[in-house]
């Protein structure tokens, strides 16, 4: 584990705001495929894919378990990205430690999350 979270690039925010119906950039073909997949995967699944495309996996789960997801990504879009982490997708969490590919804090990171 580690204590920062997933670095997201502006235009995978742009790409899954779009995906969620949100001022974005529709993304390539692959690219929708992959966001679409990640978004209809079961909680353990998507981890697994966050872990093999950190970038998109913590965008998505970012827009679907963080209640400020889309403002975060919104900001990372429009280059008005806050500093220090955004906190666990799921549980809110900022003080870490985060997983640097999930961008999940340790304990639902593990799954221990309630």
């Amino acid at each position: 584990m580690t204590t920062q979270t997933t670095a997201i690039p502006a235009h995978v925010a742009a790409h899954v705001l779009f995906h969620y119906g949100h001022k974005g950039i529709p993304a390539g073909d692959w690219h929708a495929a992959l966001i679409t997949l990640i978004d209809r995967a079961d909680l353990t699944a998507a981890k697994q894919l966050a872990t093999a495309f950190p970038d998109y996996g913590a965008a998505v789960l970012l827009a679907k378990y963080d209640r400020d997801g889309i403002t975060h990504l919104q900001n990372i879009a429009t280059g008005q990205n806050t500093t220090g982490p955004l906190g666990c997708p799921l549980c809110g969490d900022t003080t870490g430690p985060h997983d640097l590919r999930t961008g999940l804090c340790e304990t639902c990171a593990d799954g221990d999350q309630q």
